[in-house]
């Protein structure tokens, strides 16, 4: 053990001593790994990007069915059960799902398309409520600004028909329990609980609605069927799968499969790309390396072979440009780093803005920077190698002839 800890001592106070050959081995690494770490952060800062837009907007995991169809509320569950989908809630026909609000604080009356909603809505998911009954109502920006409602404001809602050939008209007081987004919808939608937008469609249809008292012909249906449903894929790889299932089943559907796809290319050929440039440069310094280290091996050939007649078996002597070696990957990769965070702010102060981009060009996670050191330290190790190999070749009595 002590012929280990002398040998790491011998090392690395060789190390120090020819500083010189040391900072160029060190310098020569950093200027492998940084151009190399630039390169995959910016590659790792866009395409995760691109992905976090396409995550974060919930219009890209959205798939909207085509027409109209026949869907029960057991098909809907088992939909929803499914762990891709995030979010699935039915919908009626278009033509039903509209209703009249107006407001004490503005004049005009503005017809709202209904929308039903429920907890875990990605639509809604920054609100921290949702309509829990039928008389609750989430606006969208544009219908508030258009009411001049705020958060806590009554609103009358009245739908109309033509029953048994008489007009009718009935009218809702609904609380405006939040306002969502401006991202959200540009429309005058009003987000409401389904059994809301169930009434809506039976008051049109001459139906009767008794919880809120409205007269008609009486509801038999032992099955409802909804022509429509509104689903949120879990994330954007689940997409495609959902449109295939949904596909299979006869439904056709529309999603932004497309763009999604597009995103998923463009990483995948980067990352080739990186891997491509990253192994020729990870060899080219590793035999760079290697030689260097067999180079100061042969001329230190007398003073390790000394160590061999001290009594250094080959495996300790195989150490010394094994650890000289390390040294290198350990001050290479910490000089990269700090190369790397430079340039990373660089980019991301002076040319994001310059190429009016909303969003981070290039970063790493700590992750990334710990896989740097143990590529390098693998690639410094297979360097040392080389160095050991001519290192073991060398005997006791190599140093007795110098003398």
């Amino acid at each position: 053990m002590s012929q280990v800890g002398n040998i790491l001592r011998l090392s690395f106070r060789d190390y120090i001593h020819e500083w010189r050959m040391s900072g160029c081995f060190v310098f020569a690494l950093a200027a492998v790994l940084a151009p190399m770490m630039i390169l995959f952060g910016l590659k790792f800062g866009i395409v995760s990007s691109m992905i976090y837009e396409l995550v974060e907007n919930p219009v890209n995991r959205e798939i909207r069915p085509i027409g109209s169809g026949r869907y029960d509320q057991q098909w809907i569950d088992g939909y929803r059960d499914r762990d891709d989908v995030e979010f699935i809630i039915p919908k009626t026909r278009t033509l039903a799902a509209s209703i009249q609000l107006r407001s004490d604080t503005a004049k005009r009356i503005i017809s709202t398309e209904l929308m039903a909603t429920a907890e875990g809505d990605p639509l809604l998911r920054n609100l921290s409520n949702t309509p829990q009954n039928l008389f609750q109502i989430i606006l969208s920006q544009g219908a508030a600004k258009k009411l001049n409602l705020v958060r806590g404001n009554q609103v009358d809602a009245s739908l109309a028909r033509q029953f048994r050939g008489k007009r009718e008209r009935v009218h809702l007081s609904l609380k405006v329990i939040d306002i969502a987004d401006a991202s959200v919808t540009s429309r005058s939608i009003a987000f409401v609980h389904l059994d809301l937008l169930l009434a809506t469609e039976y008051f049109k249809d001459g139906r009767s609605v008794p919880g809120l008292g409205w007269s008609g012909n009486s509801v038999n249906e032992v099955s409802r069927k909804y022509p429509s449903f509104r689903m949120y894929a879990r994330s954007i790889y689940d997409v495609e799968n959902l449109v295939q299932s949904l596909e299979d089943q006869g439904v056709r559907v529309k999603a932004k499969a497309a763009e999604i796809a597009t995103v998923q290319s463009i990483e995948r050929n980067l990352t080739i790309i990186f891997w491509i440039v990253a192994c020729v440069g990870a060899t080219g310094f590793a035999f760079s390396l290697g030689a260097s280290l067999w180079a100061n091996v042969d001329r230190k050939k007398k003073e390790l072979s000394i160590l061999r007649l001290l009594g250094f078996n080959t495996s300790r002597i195989v150490l010394f440009p094994v650890m000289q070696s390390l040294y290198t990957a350990a001050l290479g990769w910490l000089l990269a780093v700090l190369v790397y965070l430079s340039f990373e702010q660089i980019i991301n102060r002076l040319l994001a803005p310059r190429l009016n981009l909303n969003q981070t060009l290039c970063y790493l996670i700590s992750d990334h920077f710990f896989w740097a050191f143990g590529l390098t330290v693998v690639t410094a190790i297979f360097a040392a190698i080389i160095g050991g190999m001519r290192a073991a070749e060398i005997e006791p009595s190599d140093g007795l002839r110098d003398i």
